[in-house]
């Protein structure tokens, strides 16, 4: 089972929070803002992504915050 959560617009115009798999909502939030940070939340504690859709339901952006099989380089 994935840890994911996505964050997607509803018809009713709240952003709600759907962990990947799951047929029901998490959460329902008035801003798309308050969605991620709940979001952001579950992932954290599960070692899963964010995955925010657009309103118009396309995927434009994620954050990950499990294990990272490509974690960035260090600059030094």
């Amino acid at each position: 089972m994935s840890n994911h959560q996505h964050v997607v617009k509803r018809e009713d115009g709240t952003w709600a929070v759907l962990g990947e798999g799951n047929t029901r909502d998490t959460s329902r939030h008035d801003t798309q803002a308050q969605a991620i940070d709940r979001a952001r939340e579950i992932a954290k504690n599960q070692g899963g992504d964010v995955i925010t859709h657009g309103r118009d339901g396309r995927i434009r952006h994620r954050d990950s915050y499990g294990n990272d099989p490509f974690p960035p380089r260090d600059k030094r």
